[in-house]
This record gives C-alpha cells, structure tokens and sequence, in this order.
C-alpha cells in the first residue's frame, strides 16, 4: 500500500481523489492509506472542518467507484494534532500554549473527543484497519498535569513514566477499534523509544515501523518478538528536498522492502510526506509506479521522457551542497522563504551561499532544468526553486546596496521581487487546480509580496539616517522592526511569545 498525505495543506476534490485511486490501481497497490489529521469532516468534530476536506460522501462513493482497492484511513489522536490545536474549537486541548503539535492526554474532553473520532471513522471507512497515530508525541509529561502523572509513575522502581502516560492513552483506544471488529494500527517510533508502553497494547494490533534513513531488520524484531504484526514504512523523501531525494527515496525504499521480505513482515507501506510549499504530487508519480515493480533497474528510468530532469532536479542539485543536500529536517529554503511570513530569513542564511559565481551556476543548473520539464507538474517545481534563488540573490543584492549607503538603489533591487512572488503565485494556483495542491503557498506569496512592499516603504522613510541612526538591513527586514526601538527589545526578548 502507499500513503497519501491529504492533511499537510492539500485541498483535494472527489476527481482529485480518483485520480490517485486510479494511479493506486494501475500501479499495482492493494491499498491506499489516506493521511487525514484535521482534513477530514469528522461528525463529532464540526469545528475543525477547513474548507475542501474529505467528507464521509467522498470515501463512500470512492468505494463505489473504486470497489477493488482498500482504503485504510490514518489519523493522529495525541501527536500531530496541530490542525485543531490550533483553531478555536481545539485550543482547550492542547499540551502547551502556542507550543508544538501535542494534545493532552490527561484532558478527559480530549479522550472523548479521540473515542468520537474513531466512531466517526469506523463509519465512514470499511476497511478492516483503521490507523489511529501515535507518532512523535516529543511533549509527553510537558503540562501540569501530565508531570504529575509522569512522576507518580516513576515514583516505583524501574518504571518509565512516560510509557505509562502513554500506553494509558493509547491502549483504550486501541481496543475501542478491536471491540468494533476491526484492526487497530499505531506508528511504532514511541514505542521503541519507551517499550514498556507496548504493554498496553492489543495483540491484535499491527505497527508501522517507519525507518526513513535505514531498513527495519533492527526494529521491527522489537515489535514482532512480543506478538505484534509489522509493516515496513519507507518514505518518498521530499520534506527535506528542494523537489525529492531521489537517491536517498531509491535506497530507503529498498531497503524497507528487502527487510520487510526476508522478515516475513506483514506488509509494506510507502509514505508521502508534506507535498506543500510548491511541491506537486503529480510529479512524484513515477515514483510512486516503481516503487510497486521489481525495482531492478533506477529509479530515475522511471521518468521516461523527464529522466534528465528528474536527475536534474535531485542528484546534480545535491552536489551544489548547502541547502540542497539531503538532511532529516524540512527544507531550510522553503521554510525561511515561505512559512515565516519574513522571506527576508531565507537571505540571512543563504545569502552567502548563494551570492556570486556559484549562486549564478545553480540558477543556470535550473535553467537547464526547466528546459528539460515535461509535464506542468515539473515545470512548477523548478519555477519554484529558480525563483528562492534568486530572491535570494536579488535581497543579498539590496542588502549590498543599502550598505553602501544607496537604500534607492536597494529599492530598485527588491521592485524586481514582485514579479518572482506574483509569477509563483501563479504556479501554486495551478498545481492546486491540477492535482489539488496547497492554497496556503498561494496565500504566503501574497504575504511575502506584501512584506516586501513594506520594506520598500520603510527603506524610503528610514534607510538613509532619518532615525539618527541606521537599523540594519535584517533589522529593518524583519516583520517586528519598530522605529526607534534601537536595541531590538524584540529580539532580545525571545520568550515574549511563551
């Protein structure tokens, strides 16, 4: 089976939705996971539900229509609960104020709004399992009341309190799914981390081990060895990517499904992950295609025509280094560029990299690459790199400028700006209406756009001296600059938001 990750900002229609059925089918898959967190109109849960998300009426007529293929619905229960902390409705629930992805556990309107939850998914999902989450609950014990419980637990000797905590959670619930005649299904990092809590868990349960930078032969024996059914989870990596690792998504691929057959595991799932901030799904289709084949020959082959691209797109562009090299995190440009509403950030820590002869031969790189595209899909993803270089490039210009004592000058650098955020704009649009892509990444280049034309403004009324003295260029570039606040209290006061 493969995973579809609808919850990280993708907007989908009942035809978007089809299209991935039908890709699912032709490609070879059993099943199709749909990633829902708060994309879903779950019944008990009217106030989370944002404009575009999957209803009960989508899955059932995609089972009508798509009878041979299994949908197994994933959702999160405790982690990655961000989607309703983060809204009126859900902010009772959460672990800390403003802080993380985590609810609380020892908050009993929270377990029954979990039990709600997976009522409303037993009814809207037929399949056998039904995924409830649990991965990467990094704020366990964090609030009040859960320490209290951490530390009575662990008040007994050799007793890891946290496990406790959540298994506790987690066990209910899971029997919850087995009592209504189905197969629950949890993520297995927690576990590994805190082994104790598996205690607490049904045998009848199956765990998702999801290892992304190396196979399973280690872990999945620590879940199969007490009783549990394993399926293998390897990642199509783009979190971390201008587009996609594929070297890295080729090798963790196989080395999942490798361990997974000479294991005898249950299955294997391949995951997607965060196809927002301008990536496409539909470019990552041959991937998806191979990774159901024997997978004897690259994965790169894979791409027919857009084979030059694809290698474009990932293997050359990782050996420019910096930020286009694989690492654990999410991409650095596309965060700094798009999700702080400050694009200004991506200049400060790249603009080094990216200024002069090698920032010009990653934009020629790129040029090379569009030049190659195929689909719509390729060609929006390279715009979109093409052009978080050479933002960057162009603010390192002005930052130039305005050192040198010219802030018209650097005006005229960042005039040049407006164009690249509008043009992009265009892009996200686009892959929203082709493949039901994000609508937020066409709202953060309205926003970068809009605080490039503040700065502009504030070049005019502050850039050459009118405060007596001259804010620097990052000083004067970020959202919270205030004139006359000299010392950047702000900024010295980094707990202000806590």
């Amino acid at each position: 089976m493969w995973m579809l990750d609808v919850a990280r900002e993708q907007h989908l229609s009942y035809e978007h939705l089809a299209t991935f059925a039908r890709l699912s089918l032709e490609a070879g898959y059993d099943a199709m996971g749909l990633y829902l967190e708060h994309r879903f109109a779950y019944p008990s849960v009217p106030w989370v539900h944002g404009n575009d998300c999957i209803t009960p009426e989508m899955i059932a007529q995609l089972r009508r229509d798509f009878p041979a293929l299994r949908l197994i619905p994933f959702i999160n229960l405790l982690g990655h609960f961000e989607g309703f902390l983060y809204t009126e409705g859900g902010a009772q629930f959460r672990e800390a104020p403003l802080e993380g992805l985590q609810a609380c556990p020892s908050n009993p309107d929270f377990i029954r709004l979990c039990e709600g939850m997976i009522d409303d998914i037993l009814a809207a999902f037929d399949d056998e399992i039904i995924h409830i989450g649990g991965d990467e609950t990094a704020q366990l014990g964090q609030c009040q009341l859960c320490r209290a419980r951490v530390e009575q637990s662990e008040a007994k000797p050799d007793v890891d309190g946290k496990a406790e905590l959540y298994g506790a959670h987690f066990g209910p619930l899971a029997h919850r799914v087995v009592a209504a005649g189905r197969t629950p299904a949890l993520w297995g990092d927690m576990f590994l981390a805190h082994p104790s809590a598996l205690r607490y868990i049904p045998k009848e349960s199956i765990i998702f081990d999801w290892q992304y930078f190396n196979g399973v032969a280690e872990t999945a024996p620590k879940f199969t060895e007490q009783g549990f059914r394993v399926v293998g989870c390897p990642c199509v990596i783009t979190y971390s990517a201008t587009w996609c690792h594929l070297g890295a998504t080729e090798t963790n691929i196989r080395e999942v499904a490798a361990d997974v057959e000479s294991g005898g595991l249950f299955g294997l799932c391949v995951t997607t992950w965060e196809i927002g901030m301008f990536a496409a799904y539909d470019s990552l289709f041959p991937i998806l295609r191979w990774a159901t084949s024997d997978r004897s020959g690259p994965l790169v082959d894979w791409f027919g025509e857009g084979q030059k691209w694809a290698q474009m797109m990932s293997s050359d562009l990782e050996k420019f280094g910096g930020v286009f090299t694989s690492g654990r995190i999410r991409n650095s440009l596309k965060t700094r560029t798009l999700l702080m509403a400050n694009p200004f950030l991506a200049w400060v820590h790249h603009g080094e990299e990216l200024r002069g002869s090698h920032g010009k031969a990653i934009l020629d790189h790129l040029d090379q690459a569009l030049f190659h595209a195929q689909t719509e899909a390729e060609r929006g993803v390279t715009l979109w790199a093409r052009a978080a270089v050479e933002w960057v490039r162009l603010a390192d210009d002005a930052a130039a400028e305005y050192a040198a004592g010219s802030p018209e000058r650097a005006i005229a650098k960042l005039t040049l700006t407006r164009q690249l955020f509008d043009d992009l704009a265009k892009v996200a649009r686009r892959t929203h209406q082709r493949i039901g892509g994000s609508l937020a990444d066409i709202e953060r280049c309205r926003i970068a756009r809009e605080h490039v034309e503040t700065v502009i403004k504030r070049l005019r009324q502050y850039g050459s001296g009118q405060l007596g003295y001259r804010p620097a260029f990052e000083v004067l570039t970020h959202p919270r600059f205030c004139p006359y606040d000299q010392a950047s209290w702000w900024l010295i006061n980094k707990w202000a938001n806590q």
